[in-house]
C-alpha cells in the first residue's frame, strides 16, 4: 500500500459502505427494474451502474473529471443530457400501457436495455464524476511511486460495495416482481409513479450547479 499512497484504507471502505447505502437514483433504478422484470434484470441494471463507475473511476484517474470542474460548458453538456435521458425514460414509462412483461424480453432485450440504461445514467451525471474526482484523492498521497495505481484501487474497492449493496437491492426487487406478477394492475400502477420519479430526478439534474 506505501508504494500506492493509500491512506487510512479502512476507513475509506467504512465511508464507501455508508455512501452506498444512502438512497439515491442508482437504488431506485435497481429495485425500478428488479420488481418490473425480475431479480435478473434487476442484477443487469446493478452491473450497468458500477460498470458506468469504472468510467468514473478511470476519468478521475486520468484527470479528464478534472475538465468538468474547470468547465461549465462540459459540466452543463454532460448534465443536460444525462437529464434528458432521464426524462426520456421516465416519460416512456408514463407512456407505457402494457401491464405485463413478456419472458423473451426479460431473458433478452431486458437484460442488455437495463444494463446499458444503468450505465448512462450513471455516466451522464456530472455529479458523480465530480464526486470520484473529490473522493477518492482524499485517501492517497500524491508524492507516494504510483498513485495513479491507488486512486484505481480505491476505485475498484468502492465499485465492489456498491455491486454487493446493488445486487442485494436486486433481489429484494425481485420479491416485488413475484408480487407484480400476480397483480398486473399493481405493476402499471408502479410504472406511472417510477416514470414520474425518473422524470423528477431528470429536472433535478438539470437544475443543479457545479458547486
Amino acid at each position: 500500500m506505501d508504494s500506492l499512497g493509500i491512506q487510512h484504507y479502512e476507513a475509506f471502505l467504512l465511508a464507501s459502505l455508508a455512501l452506498n447505502l444512502t438512497p439515491g437514483l442508482d437504488t431506485f433504478y435497481i429495485l425500478t427494474r428488479s420488481g418490473r422484470e425480475g431479480h435478473g434484470v434487476g442484477l443487469a441494471a446493478a452491473l450497468g451502474i458500477n460498470a458506468g463507475c469504472i468510467v468514473h473511476t478511470l476519468a478521475a484517474v486520468l484527470g479528464i473529471s478534472a475538465i468538468l470542474m474547470t468547465s461549465a460548458f462540459a459540466f452543463s453538456m454532460l448534465k443536460y443530457l444525462g437529464a434528458a435521458y432521464l426524462v426520456w425514460i421516465g416519460l416512456r414509462m408514463l407512456l407505457s400501457r402494457s401491464t405485463t412483461r413478456q419472458p423473451t424480453e426479460t431473458r433478452g432485450r431486458g437484460l442488455s436495455a437495463a444494463f446499458r440504461q444503468g450505465m448512462l445514467t450513471n455516466v451522464l451525471n456530472p455529479k458523480v464524476a465530480l464526486f470520484f474526482l473529490a473522493f477518492l484523492p482524499q485517501f492517497v498521497s500524491m508524492h507516494a511511486m504510483h498513485p495513479q495505481l491507488g486512486l484505481m484501487l480505491l476505485g475498484l474497492s468502492f465499485i465492489g460495495t456498491g455491486l454487493t449493496w446493488s445486487t442485494v437491492l436486486a433481489l429484494m426487487g425481485g420479491r416485488i416482481h413475484r408480487l407484480l406478477t400476480a397483480k398486473p394492475h399493481v405493476g402499471q400502477w408502479m410504472d406511472r409513479l417510477c416514470g414520474s420519479v425518473l422524470v423528477a430526478f431528470g429536472v433535478k439534474l438539470a437544475l443543479q450547479q457545479r458547486s
